[in-house]
């Protein structure tokens, strides 16, 4: 089965100073709904160990919309990307709402259209994240239910194998992005099942009371963003970063995160256009327009 990002995590080994060292898992972030979206990010680059489908702040609808959008990245072999060996991971944030109450549901759905991982924003305390855990598991472990007859496929395993497997394969995954939650970060990593603290700098950073990065957050952000992933790892647990281009994303993964996005579709399609446009035009520079 297709899972590129769980072994490349498992590769990481922690140093006399308690940090992961090893190859960072570089990822890129989909928003914009549709299949063909799906295949050209999953071959872009034979470095891509996984794709973010995001269903909170992007248009890919959760029902029927991340299944198709798995299914394609799936589909992506050596014959359609010849440097790809395997179809990238496929991780799913989940809409979720406001503080991410009522997440069960939407859980159930990301993890039924075949996803390897889901991202569950907004998680301010140890009792959210054991309430995500629960979701998130077959039981004894957990209290997620199955029923889906699609499932199995997408991973190509038998039901009987999936039902094994997918608790030990499903990466949860917690954002830490809040005031509160800072206050609780320690208490949140210590939750057994939760495998991932991923940070949010732009809501992080305005929850704190200071701007949204431009490019890098704010000093005093950083000083909390380097707490975070030290609780994480102190806990045994990964932690993962939304960036918005190569350079952020070289640096976080120098400073010890795991997980590490690169860049999101429409990032990639504006700054390709300006960039090219501007060479066209003999204009220096031609940088995407700031947010994305």
């Amino acid at each position: 089965m297709s899972h590129p990002l769980l072994p490349l995590l498992k590769s990481r080994t922690i140093n006399s100073a308690g940090a992961r060292s090893g190859k960072a898992a570089f990822g890129a972030w989909q928003t914009l709904p549709g299949i063909f979206f799906s295949r050209t990010l999953a071959a872009a680059s034979e470095h891509l160990s996984w794709i973010c489908l995001d269903c909170e702040h992007g248009l890919i609808p959760l029902q029927g919309g991340v299944a198709e959008c798995i299914t394609a990245i799936n589909s992506v072999s050596s014959g359609i990307a010849p440097n790809r060996k395997e179809a990238p991971s496929v991780l799913v944030r989940i809409p979720a709402t406001g503080v991410s109450t009522g997440t069960g549901w939407q859980i159930k759905i990301a993890l039924d259209a075949g996803a390897r991982g889901v991202i569950v924003p907004m998680v301010n305390n140890a009792s959210k994240a054991k309430e995500i855990v629960q979701d998130a598991k077959f039981p004894p472990a957990g209290r997620r239910g199955y029923g889906n007859p699609f499932t199995h496929t997408l991973w190509d395993q038998s039901f009987t194998d999936y039902i094994k497997q997918a608790n030990d394969n499903i990466l949860v995954m917690v954002q830490i992005e809040t005031k509160e939650a800072v206050d609780n970060v320690e208490g949140i990593a210590a939750v057994p099942g939760v495998d991932v603290l991923f940070i949010g700098p732009f809501d992080l950073s305005l929850s704190l009371g200071f701007p949204p990065p431009s490019p890098d957050p704010h000093p005093e952000v950083e000083k909390v963003i380097t707490r975070i992933r030290e609780a994480a790892h102190k806990n045994g647990k990964y932690c993962a970063f939304y960036c918005g281009t190569g350079s952020q994303a070289h640096q976080r993964a120098a400073e010890g995160f795991d997980i590490v996005s690169v860049i999101s579709d429409v990032g990639a399609m504006s700054e390709g256009i300006s960039k090219n446009i501007a060479t066209a035009a003999g204009i220096e520079g031609g940088a995407r327009p700031a947010g994305y």
